[in-house]
């Protein structure tokens, strides 16, 4: 993964209007783990759990799920995941509305960091109604 250094003003960080956590497991063993883990957020906070994918997909180079959650759920569930990650490598990151700076520039990685397919959200972004 290749981001770039922000040389421009700071941003104003109400840009963020909610963030994503994917859980990513390489193999059938992760892969209970990441379900125990699934539900363990469930029940503790307020997400939008988002479907299985048992392939990879999109910029994302291992099977994964994503957690959605609000803006006021970040102080809470990232220090939790921190602590409670279960060995699985966990991406947050914002939703600016920007998926390639969100992605490549902005994101907080819990264990391994993974080399995402940026090109594929720079292609996705060229795309009309993208925006």
């Amino acid at each position: 993964m290749t981001g770039t250094l922000q040389t421009t003003e700071p941003q104003d960080i109400a840009t963020i209007h909610g963030y994503h956590a994917h859980v990513y497991y390489r193999n059938e063993a992760e892969r209970a783990e990441a379900a125990v883990l699934r539900n363990q957020i469930k029940a503790r906070f307020e997400v939008i759990p988002g479907r299985w994918r048992d392939q990879p997909v999109g910029p994302h180079p291992l099977p994964m799920y994503q957690m959605a959650f609000a803006t006021d759920v970040f102080p809470a569930l990232t220090p939790w995941l921190m602590l409670n990650r279960r060995g699985l490598t966990v991406l947050v990151h914002p939703e600016t509305g920007d998926e390639v700076s969100d992605h490549a520039i902005h994101p907080l990685w819990l264990g391994e960091v993974l080399d995402l397919d940026i090109d594929f959200l720079r292609a996705f972004a060229g795309r009309p109604g993208s925006a």
